[in-house]
Formats: C-alpha cells, sequence, structure tokens
C-alpha cells in the first residue's frame, strides 16, 4: 500500500513517483486542501511533487495536462504506482476531426444526466466550462489543457463563417477568456454554465439565435473561435 512516508522517500531519493489514480481524486489550491482547482479521473497519472509538512496533503501534477495541484493525504491508498514515462498520445488534425462525433456525443450524454456547474469540475457529472471540453475531448483521447483560457491559446484560430461542427467557442472579456463551449452546427453550442448567467449545468444556446436571453448574454462576452488540430503534449514538468 502507498503510504505518505514512502512517497517523501521517493521524493527525496529522486526514484519513480508517477501514480494512477484508481478514483477519482480532487485537487486543491492549497495544502489546507481549500478551493477546488480541478479533478482527475480513473487511470489518469499523477507525478508527486511534494509532500505538506504536516503530511495532510500531497502537491502533484497531473500528467497529461501539466496541472498543479494539492490532494488530501485520504487519497494516497487510492493510488497505484506506474514504472513507465507517461506518453502523450499523437494525433493529426485528420485524426482529430474523425473523433468529434464521439466528442459531441459525451458532452451531450453528460447533459442528459442530473447535473450542475461546479468551479474546477472536471469528471461525471459536475463540471465547469473547461472541464466538460477536456473531458469530452479526452473522451475521443484528445488532449487539452485544463482552463479556458489555456484551451483558446492552444487552438487554430478561426472565423465566424468557418466555424464548423467540434470547434471550440470563447467567450469572455476584452483582457481574456474566461468560458468555453463546443459548437454542434448552425451557430448551436453546448457548454456547462454557471446560473449567474441564467443556468445552473450543462445546456445548449446559439451564436445567431439570441431570441434566449442566455444565449444573448453570452454573445455579449463573444471572443473568438478556436479548431483542435493536434493533441496536447505535456511540458515534461511532471518528470
Amino acid at each position: 500500500m502507498v503510504t505518505i512516508e514512502a512517497l517523501q522517500d521517493e521524493i527525496y531519493l529522486g526514484t519513480n513517483q508517477s501514480y494512477r489514480c484508481d478514483r477519482p481524486i480532487n485537487l486543491y489550491k492549497t495544502s489546507a486542501c481549500t478551493g477546488l482547482v480541478t479533478q482527475t479521473d480513473i487511470g489518469h497519472v499523477l507525478h508527486i511533487l511534494e509532500v505538506a509538512k504536516n503530511h495532510n496533503a500531497i502537491r502533484v501534477c497531473i500528467c497529461k495536462d501539466d496541472y498543479l495541484g494539492w490532494v488530501a493525504a485520504s487519497h494516497v491508498s487510492d493510488l497505484s504506482p506506474v514504472s513507465d514515462r507517461y506518453q502523450a498520445p499523437l494525433l493529426s488534425a485528420l485524426e482529430i476531426q474523425q473523433r468529434l462525433p464521439q466528442v459531441i456525443a459525451f458532452a451531450e450524454a453528460a447533459m442528459a444526466v442530473p447535473n450542475e456547474y461546479l468551479w474546477g469540475g472536471a469528471t461525471a457529472p459536475n463540471y465547469d466550462c473547461s472541464g466538460l471540453m477536456q473531458a469530452a475531448f479526452m473522451s475521443a483521447g484528445i488532449q487539452l489543457p485544463r482552463d479556458s483560457y489555456q484551451q483558446e491559446d492552444f487552438t487554430q484560430r478561426i472565423d465566424l463563417a468557418d466555424l464548423q461542427i467540434g470547434d471550440l467557442i470563447f467567450f469572455g472579456t476584452p483582457a481574456r477568456t474566461t468560458h468555453v463551449a463546443l459548437h454542434l452546427g448552425e451557430g448551436r453550442y453546448i457548454h456547462s454554465s454557471g446560473s449567474s448567467m441564467g443556468r445552473n449545468g450543462i445546456g445548449i444556446d446559439s451564436v445567431t439565435d439570441l431570441s434566449d436571453p442566455i444565449s444573448a448574454g453570452y454573445y455579449a462576452l463573444l471572443r473568438c473561435f478556436g479548431r483542435v488540430v493536434m493533441s496536447y503534449q505535456p511540458t515534461g514538468r511532471c518528470g
């Protein structure tokens, strides 16, 4: 069984520090495990970076997207060591395009079950906007960065006239993207939306039909459109 003491020894010795999640796990902003920042799912690989001084948490990096956070020490028993170095999938733009129906099917299936918007949510049933995008693409073996502004930077910029099914739509302020959605065709998009915009959970809105107040509210925040043309390759900071 994995223990905090064993993890601390591995960090000190510089030996294997990569572990597979055997159940979904929350990652937090602080070592006190406050402020949910993201979640990992079964099978995701973590790299252990640090053990908190009071042994109540471990700082980790998610290998698939380089995301950092703290995991409660109680989840150490939910980790299994992996011996091989993490390898991200390499996909061509054509391969990604062929997998987009699976991405859309995942998002629509997620909408079909009871759900709520959850800041930091990246596993079923409750997602935030970028967590839903990441999980939907991951279901088809396509990796995205975690946050909406990172996803905007990662995609190939396109114009509204060139928008295709499976492209991403970004919303926010002139300074930064704060929200992301998945285009379904004919201007319709699926996304996880917070209650402040009139819905609490996954729904479908439009950038062309603004008769609905939620669609109109998001249209006022529209920034740009992006196409996923590659699968995210981690930087290697996870070891």
